[in-house]
């Protein structure tokens, strides 16, 4: 005899969905909530392109050339000196002199320690805010899967839901 029964398993591809969805949801929440750091970079200037041409005197030089751009075309001939009669780009030095004087004291310098820096507060752990992120977790972690599958998803929803709602909270602190 045999049973005409189906399996009542997770699926593990249905699982691992599960998984990626709450992952997703919980970076997607940190990162809009300004627990993740955002990026402050920009983007990279093109790499300009150092060509050598020969100068007057045989010498091969190298000089700077900006990104290409398509140049409109001009509505009149412009005059240009020949190369020749350009002149080189001048280089300037700097150099800060310091001078130094001194001064008799009567008195001998006494040593003062530094005052110490104050301390940022630091931010304590918020029961209320690992509460309501644990039960809205664990919530949203119920929706998912069947049998042990939304077991294991409502514990792992209240853990990431208590973790957020901490930094939460000790964030609007």
């Amino acid at each position: 005899m045999e049973s005409n029964q189906s399996s009542k398993r997770l699926h593990p591809l249905m699982a691992g969905a599960a998984a990626s969805v709450m992952l997703v949801s919980l970076v997607g929440t940190a990162a809009m909530t300004g627990i993740l750091p955002s990026s402050q970079g920009t983007t990279a200037p093109a790499a300009s392109v150092q060509p050598v041409a020969a100068a007057a005197d045989g010498k091969a030089t190298t000089a700077p050339v900006q990104a290409q751009t398509p140049a409109p075309a001009p509505a009149v001939a412009q005059y240009a000196p020949p190369p020749s009669y350009q002149q080189p780009a001048r280089t300037v030095h700097r150099t800060h002199v310091v001078h130094h004087t001194t001064t008799a004291s009567a008195q001998p310098a006494t040593y003062a320690p530094p005052a110490p820096a104050p301390q940022p507060p630091v931010a304590q752990n918020s029961p209320v805010g690992i509460g309501v992120g644990a039960v809205v977790g664990g919530l949203l972690g119920n929706q998912v899967g069947r049998g042990n599958g939304r077991t294991l998803a409502t514990i792992a929803g209240a853990i990431g839901g208590g973790y957020v709602g901490n930094e939460i909270a000790k964030k609007n602190q």
